[in-house]
This record gives structure tokens, C-alpha cells and sequence, in this order.
């Protein structure tokens, strides 16, 4: 699939997108204990364990793992299979390196090694957006460029339906029931857990 850059007008559009959508709010209850949990004092130290290695902030590896692995620690950052054997979905066959099975933390190193997100600086609103939309691909940008992300918006009103039931699979009447990790980084910020963006 196509890597669409990151330009300015693409940052413009993820700001004034972050700053238009508010978490509904039946699902508000919902973002906020799932983002209460991405900062828990035990799995901060492992986020904090992966960003010393790889210089990715915690709070963003806690959005990674929960969109990817629903925050369990027994499952690949890269695409949520099993750690005790490499991926099988795509990307298939990480880690390249070691046997299984696998830590979480070098799973997360692996992926996020592989993702290219050990290179990235920009770590503001629209970067992380950016960064978050890559990781899952850019499918809807391209293809139904009508319907935001729900990787990213879902549970925000920027957000109603339209989903890829499976890969290649679309449909407009699906609406996802997983939380975007805009979403989530919304509530982190509200919620006073991490540093508001400048």
C-alpha cells in the first residue's frame, strides 16, 4: 500500500480534526478507564522499558498496544498475534530475530523498529495521528477517503461508519466498535495523565 507523506496541509487537516471531535458521549465512560489503564503504574514501565530503547513516548506505544493488542501483553504490537510463536498476519514472521516465544518488550522493540517509529520526532497532535494512521495503513485515506480512520477517530464524533470488515472486505454500513486512538489521546490529555500539546 501507498505511504502518503506528511505534509502541512495533512498536519492542518489532523489538528483541526483533533480539535473539532469530542468522544461521544455514551462512549466517554469507556475512553476513560481504557486510557486510566494505558497509564497504570505496571504497564507505564513497560511502555517506559520499550521507550528507553527505542525513544518512542510511552503514552503513544500504550495507544499502539491498545489498538493493536487491546492492552494484553501476551500478544505482538505489530498485528496482536500470540507471542509464542512469530506473527502470521501481516506483518508475518516477526520477530525475525530470536526464538519464541517472545517477550512483549522485544516483540514492541521489533515493531516499532519495523514501523520506523524509533526515526520519528514529531510527537504533537498530528504527528501521532500520522504515525498511528501509517501503522494500520492508509487504506482509508486512499480508497474511502470519505470515512476518517476509525484506527484513529472511532468514538469521536468525527466518526459514524464505514469499515473494513476484514482485509480488502468494505463495508459502509459497519461501524467499529474499538476505540480510535485519537480518541484515547484526547482523553489522556483531558484526563491530566500526559502533558496537554502545545
Amino acid at each position: 500500500m501507498p505511504v502518503v507523506p506528511f505534509t502541512e496541509e495533512l498536519s492542518r487537516e489532523y489538528r483541526e480534526t483533533f480539535t473539532n471531535a469530542a468522544i461521544r458521549p455514551e462512549r466517554l465512560a469507556e475512553v476513560r478507564r481504557t486510557a486510566k489503564r494505558i497509564c497504570a503504574d505496571a504497564a507505564m514501565a513497560r511502555y517506559d522499558a520499550v521507550t528507553g530503547v527505542t525513544g518512542v513516548p510511552a503514552h503513544v506505544i500504550g495507544l499502539v498496544h491498545c489498538l493493536e493488542c487491546a492492552l494484553d501483553f501476551r500478544r505482538h504490537l505489530h498485528n496482536g498475534d500470540p507471542l509464542g510463536a512469530r506473527t502470521v498476519r501481516v506483518p508475518a514472521g516477526r520477530p525475525r530475530d530470536g526464538e519464541p516465544p517472545f517477550s512483549w518488550e522485544q516483540s514492541a522493540v521489533d515493531a516499532l523498529r519495523l514501523k520506523k517509529l524509533d526515526r520519528w520526532t514529531d510527537w504533537s497532535v498530528p504527528g501521532i495521528a500520522y504515525v498511528l494512521e501509517r501503522y494500520n495503513g492508509f487504506g482509508y485515506r486512499l480508497y474511502h477517503p470519505g470515512t476518517p480512520s476509525p484506527y484513529l477517530w472511532s468514538f469521536t464524533t468525527a466518526y459514524v461508519s464505514g469499515k473494513y470488515a476484514s482485509d480488502g472486505n468494505w463495508s459502509d454500513a459497519l461501524a467499529s466498535r474499538q476505540c480510535g486512538g485519537m480518541a484515547l489521546l484526547r482523553a489522556l490529555y483531558e484526563d491530566g495523565r500526559i502533558p496537554a500539546d502545545a
